[in-house]
């Protein structure tokens, strides 16, 4: 198999729900990042682009069923470049890289753009087409988040909790304590906070202009004013007398993030340096009740591919989903609490789904870059039981 590097990676700022990124379609979001990946590379002919795989969690709106092709073509990209949208709900955006990397190391491409984008505050409501000719108390489905239009047959086989109770599944199995997620959370912020202060996101923020001409140029969740006894004071949104409340969980966002992956020989003809190199991808699954535990078979499956152990590495990026299935992965994989996610995550940064995976990933190349870490894992839980996980190393 053929070495496959990251010879470029940037992202969008992140928005709130219905915030600074509302006005613009995810297909733009997308667009944009494209656009920046290819204009970053004065010497690529973007003839030579041989794929672009782009993930997105919801696709039943203005992603516009192939959201990667039509990215594509808002970006300027050429006609003979092709697109495939993939969807592995959350980690849709790292699934997207790994199908990429897999691509080129098979010797089927040598350059491939990769990435994810999701604009929650945009997502459509759905109504199914109804059997009968005269149709009565028909329901339509918010498609920001969780289940939608599910086979009955589902119900019966798992009950289907919402992303929340799973999280509350997680703190009674794995012992997790509300005060563990208050804490944890606080982390969040404070990190994401001081990171910005010092500029360790600047390499990889992509200001997005707005129809209405406003740049929106920094993540937007991000709290300077949150405490402990903030936090403590919030409510359980999902069961009484539980732990998951709006502040130790990741909220809803939009955004867009994506890496440009080539191989050894492209690297070298273009000119490029390496933010660092693939080493191996995969997924897990699980009981859907405790989706939030899946990085850790993710994880183990993708060092033993690699021949690492958890002790190799050197910094980790652990999608915040929920407070409690991060700290019950970082728990149960053994990892030291204090490499993971330095720079804040999801809790401070958000979550814009099918974007978070190749947020992550970027944020991992660029931090390892600035630190000189040798190793590094992207890792996060998925809906419906799975959990996603990607290692790479500095060239």
């Amino acid at each position: 198999m053929r070495p496959v590097h990251f010879a470029a990676a940037r992202r969008t700022p992140i928005g709130k729900l219905r915030g600074s990124l509302s006005s613009v379609r995810p297909d733009d979001l997308a667009a944009t990042v494209v656009r920046a990946l290819v204009a970053g590379v004065p010497a690529l002919d973007p003839a030579r682009i041989d794929d672009v795989y782009w993930g997105a969690a919801n696709q039943a709106g203005e992603d516009n069923r192939n959201v990667a092709r039509m990215a594509a073509l808002l970006a300027g990209l050429p006609d003979c470049v092709p697109g495939a949208t993939v969807n592995r709900l959350c980690a849709s955006g790292l699934e997207a890289v790994t199908t990429a990397a897999r691509t080129i190391a098979a010797g089927e491409a040598d350059i491939v753009i990769a990435g994810g984008s999701e604009s929650m505050s945009r997502a459509p409501f759905v109504l199914p087409r109804p059997d009968d000719a005269l149709p009565h108390r028909m329901e339509t489905a918010d498609t920001r988040l969780g289940w939608r239009l599910v086979n009955p047959a589902m119900r019966d086989l798992h009950g289907l909790l919402a992303m929340g109770e799973t999280a509350e599944e997680v703190a009674a199995r794995y012992g997790i304590p509300r005060e563990r997620q208050d804490d944890f959370a606080l982390r969040s912020h404070q990190r994401a906070v001081l990171a910005r202060k010092n500029g360790h996101f600047d390499d990889e923020l992509l200001p997005v202009e707005r129809p209405d001409g406003v740049v929106v140029d920094t993540d937007e969740c991000v709290r300077e004013d949150t405490s402990v006894e903030k936090l403590a004071r919030l409510k359980p949104v999902f069961r009484d007398g539980g732990t998951v409340t709006a502040g130790n969980a990741s909220p809803m966002n939009d955004g867009a993030a994506g890496l440009l992956l080539v191989s050894e020989g492209a690297l070298n003809d273009l000119g490029l340096e390496s933010l660092g190199r693939y080493v191996a991808g995969g997924s897990a699954g699980v009981h859907p009740d405790v989706m939030g535990i899946g990085p850790v078979p993710a994880t183990r499956k993708v060092l033993t591919r690699a021949g690492w152990s958890v002790g190799d590495l050197e910094e980790a990026e652990f999608n915040e989903a929920f407070a409690a299935q991060a700290l019950a992965c970082v728990d149960q994989l053994g990892i030291d609490p204090d490499l993971v996610n330095p720079s804040g995550g999801a809790i401070a940064l958000g979550h814009p789904l099918g974007c978070s995976g190749a947020r992550i990933l970027t944020t991992l190349l660029h931090r390892m870059r600035r630190t000189g870490a040798g190793r590094g894992l992207a890792t996060m839980c998925v809906g419906v039981g799975q959990g996603s996980a990607v290692l790479v190393e500095r060239a």
